[in-house]
């Protein structure tokens, strides 16, 4: 949830939003850091309705220039602050201009609205939606904003193969690694298994990890930033030729987004399995593979 900076003293304002305790919530990152705010679930097509609850202080009557209300779904680049790509905006009038005095509830909805993107909240981007409240006035017009979360559905891919790679240092190393899927659900569980073909070095353990790449705008200003979002070691020691180590990786605890690719010409973010291995002089080799991840309505 973003809020701008509050009323003028004499107005002060609610967004509530319909049926939001019954929905789905989420925890994202706040602008603050450390802060986590909560937002309520939409999903594609589905309308967006509530009430804004509009109060003037102390009774007195505040003169205002009119009154909307807009549903927007923008995409925010952290290192161009000055400019926020709007790829969805709807507005409606809630009052025209006059005087507020006491508290006045106004309903508005927008209809079977269409969220192409899903919400995601990363290290250089955000792509957020949310319902806005103006008032216009003479001096400066006072903003409201409420933050949904947009959560799509995607169908299971029709065919989904298996990986298979070989991995060598010609003379000291080769393994074949193999994992069950190329296309995971964000509760899937990542089956695979590792086979030494050959080993002349002395390998002290190996790891994997699941790295997001987040790449933000386009070349020349093109900013690509991972971070790694698990690391777990699978085998401490060394292995010997024609030993097999077994990978079983569940999803379902780790803060993972879908897939996201060239969303609005803006961003992507693409996840990659990451083996290590690590030899006794600690040299590092490793190898690493994308794969996808998507959202089903189980998750």
């Amino acid at each position: 949830m973003s809020w701008l900076p509050s009323f003028s003293p004499g107005l002060d304002a609610d967004i509530l939003l319909y049926g939001e305790d019954e929905r789905k919530i989420v925890e994202v990152k706040g602008e603050k850091e450390g802060r986590k705010e909560t937002c309520p679930v939409y999903y594609d097509g589905e309308s967006v309705k509530g009430q804004v609850v509009i109060r003037a202080k102390d009774g007195k009557a505040v003169k205002h220039d009119g009154i909307k209300v807009e549903f927007v779904g923008s995409i925010d680049l952290f290192y161009d602050r000055g400019n926020h790509y709007e790829f969805l905006s709807m507005s409606q009038e809630l009052l025209a201009a006059g005087e507020l005095r006491g508290a006045q509830t106004l309903d508005f909805e927008f209809k079977n609205v269409e969220k192409q993107y899903e919400s995601y909240n990363g290290i250089n981007v955000k792509l957020r939606y949310f319902v806005r409240v103006s008032i216009a006035k003479r001096i400066a017009e006072v903003v409201k904003e409420r933050d949904i979360w947009v959560h799509s559905f995607v169908m299971p891919p029709d065919s989904n193969n298996s990986i298979k790679m070989e991995v060598g240092i010609e003379d000291c190393l080769h393994i074949e690694f193999e994992y069950n899927k190329s296309k995971y659900h964000l509760k899937d569980v990542i089956v695979g298994k590792i086979y030494f073909l050959l080993v002349r070095i002395k390998i002290k353990h190996m790891e994997l990890s699941i790295i997001r790449r987040e790449t933000t705008g386009a070349p020349p200003n093109q900013y690509n930033e991972s971070e790694t979002i698990t690391k777990f070691e699978i085998m401490d020691g060394a292995p010997v030729r024609g030993e097999t180590i077994p990978i079983r990786l569940f999803l379902s605890g780790f803060d993972l987004t879908p897939t996201f690719r060239d969303v609005n010409k803006k961003f992507s973010a693409r996840y990659y399995l990451n083996l290590v291995l690590i030899d006794e002089e600690n040299r590092r080799y490793f190898k690493q593979q994308e794969v996808t991840i998507y959202r089903h309505e189980s998750n």
